[in-house]
């Protein structure tokens, strides 16, 4: 492996979190990474002063572009467009540990698409990467002081509309294995005794399978809904607590067979949010990875 190759890998998972983030799908993060690769490749290193900046400035400025097509074509997407989950392995120091609870998060994701694509990637490399404003002006384009107003008002759109609760990874996957413990039990009181009176349900069917067109709200009503799934599979319907994004969260699986990735918000005691995934174009890599593919 020759020296720009080295660069590049070292500087692969960087690049494909900045990407990921951007789009929310795995799929086009990858494809965009590969296409930075192919710039790199044939780029002109003596026109180059910093290998990390131009390869940040490239993905981001890449993913920008493919944010814009892509806000296009998710007005006219069947129902409630979701992030792609992500597969994600348990992380090795405090630091990952916030950044993966923080910012990766379906929900975070979800809350990010409110932004412009240039608001986006301005927020992103400044809140999440911690690359200073001179970064941030030459990976967009843009002046110091616009990059600044960028990253304010973006700032400003999602502060109120940032994950209520700061809630510990133990006390997340001790709330959700109970609750697996009560679907697989088919016990309607405590399913609903997990959900908030005011919790809301949002599903991704991606036009391909059955799903809600838009959020269902109410505890009791998405309470039932679970209620309704163990009722019908009974023991063929089988639940497996991962890491997605970050944060537990369950597979659920139907005659063995993966069925949705769910990624849940709670207080501590409740869930108050649920996102799930059952487009399968977007579970494609999940179910790969357990022999669905």
């Amino acid at each position: 492996m020759d020296d720009d190759a080295l660069v590049f890998n070292g500087l692969r998972p960087r690049l494909q979190k900045i990407a990921y983030r951007m789009l929310g799908s795995v799929a086009e993060a990858e494809d965009i990474v590969q296409d930075v690769w192919l710039r790199w490749h044939t780029a002109d290193r003596e026109a180059i002063d910093n290998a990390e900046a131009w390869l940040v400035s490239v993905t981001t400025r890449i993913s920008i572009d493919r944010l814009r097509a892509a806000k296009v074509q998710r007005e006219h997407y069947a129902g409630i467009w979701l992030p792609e989950p992500e597969m994600t392995g348990s992380p090795t120091t405090p630091e990952e540990a916030k950044e993966r609870a923080d910012d990766v998060s379906v929900a975070f994701l979800l809350l990010l698409e409110r932004l412009t694509p240039e608001a986006r990637a301005a927020f992103l490399l400044r809140e999440v990467f911690d690359a200073d404003y001179a970064e941030v002006a030459q990976a967009i384009g843009k002046s110091e002081a616009a990059c600044r107003q960028l990253v304010s008002r973006a700032k400003a759109q999602l502060r109120d509309e940032r994950p209520r609760y700061a809630i510990g990874r133990e006390t997340h996957q001790r709330l959700l294995q109970a609750f697996v413990q009560a679907l697989e039990r088919g016990d309607f009181p405590s399913i609903n005794a997990f959900l908030s009176e005011d919790a809301i349900l949002l599903g991704d069917g991606g036009g391909k399978v059955q799903s809600f067109p838009k959020p269902l709200v109410g505890g009791r009503r998405i309470a039932q809904l679970f209620y309704a799934s163990s009722l019908r599979f009974g023991s063929q319907l089988h639940h497996e607590l991962v890491l997605l994004n970050g944060q537990w969260a369950l597979l659920r699986f139907i005659e063995g067979r993966l069925e949705s990735a769910q990624s849940f918000e709670t207080d501590g005691a409740r869930i108050v949010a649920v996102q799930i995934q059952r487009n399968p174009d977007k579970l494609a890599r999940i179910a790969a990875a357990h022999g669905n593919g």
